[in-house]
């Protein structure tokens, strides 16, 4: 997407684990960066890059060609997007909106309907990677959106992922998403559950992991989070937070579809209780303290 054979101004709202490291490829690309987010000293760094600093997301809407945001729950997707000092209200016709928080369904399509009645496009694109993949900028990024809103997005989202890819109308990609969560809820109690029995039989969790990641058994989360387990490493990638509350929107999605989802259900009791013991700050490997 250019204007006037320039490459477009993006602004980005939200740079805290993910975020910061997504913008920074924008940045590094060559394109005009300007930020925005609730704490100003999370973008210090990106600030110091060259990226230009904005007080509010109306302001930063203003001046944006492209606007993405990564926050954290669906009420602050609402808020930024549709609030009176929002993005929606103050961005110009022809500017592309890109949420890349993983967020409801249908707040996506509202988001859409709303923005295409002011000549603006949008994509819901939620990732999934975590800030591994965001570091080395080899997200998968699942795209909800016209085609042709997709398509301009594209170089864009080629500074940030690897597996990119338009999966529909609008909604899609956070339909998308909640499928990649409902397969990750159930295979996190694997993992825990592989790794605490493999403690308990004496045998040395590296050398398991060397075996059993490269089998029938392999997984994105056996393979980066089950060593962070076994180090007792549970900083956050993901946080158990955000992870509650994507589970949240996927159980509240399938049972609407009419579709019964025990092992999400158990995994989201599972992860509940963590939190409730103080462990809503953790990465999502974290759950393995449920198991020692």
């Amino acid at each position: 997407m250019e204007r006037n054979n320039r490459k477009p101004v993006v602004g980005f709202i939200g740079t805290g684990v993910m975020g910061r490291s997504m913008a920074g490829h924008i940045i590094q690309a060559g394109y005009p960066l300007l930020v925005h987010t609730r704490t100003r000293s999370k973008a210090e760094e990106l600030i110091d890059q060259g990226a230009l600093w904005h007080d509010s997301p109306a302001t930063l809407a203003a001046a944006a060609d492209v606007i993405i945001t990564i926050v954290g729950f669906p009420s602050d997707v609402e808020e930024i997007y549709l609030g009176q000092g929002g993005i929606v209200p103050h961005a110009r016709p022809g500017t592309l909106l890109i949420d890349m928080t993983t967020s409801s369904p249908a707040l996506a399509r509202t988001i859409h309907d709303q923005a295409g009645e002011k000549g603006i496009g949008t994509l819901d694109a939620p990732v999934s990677g975590g800030d591994i993949g965001a570091r080395e900028a080899r997200l998968s990024i699942m795209v909800g959106g016209t085609k042709e809103d997709f398509d301009k997005a594209l170089p864009l989202f080629r500074q940030m992922g690897s597996n990119i890819v338009w999966q529909g109308p609008a909604g899609s990609g956070q339909h998308t998403k909640m499928a990649n969560q409902i397969a990750i809820a159930a295979g996190m109690l694997g993992v825990c559950e592989a790794l605490a029995y493999t403690a308990r039989s004496g045998l040395d969790p590296e050398t398991v992991l060397q075996s059993i990641s490269g089998g029938a058994a392999g997984s994105w989360s056996l393979s980066n989070l089950g060593p962070r387990m076994i180090k007792g490493d549970f900083a956050p990638g993901f946080y158990v937070k955000h992870f509650l509350k994507d589970m949240g929107i996927a159980r509240e999605s399938a049972h609407a579809a009419g579709i019964q989802t025990p092992g999400l259900d158990l995994a989201h009791e599972m992860y509940s209780k963590l939190a409730a013991d103080g462990g809503g700050e953790l990465g999502t490997q974290g759950l393995f303290r449920l198991y020692q």
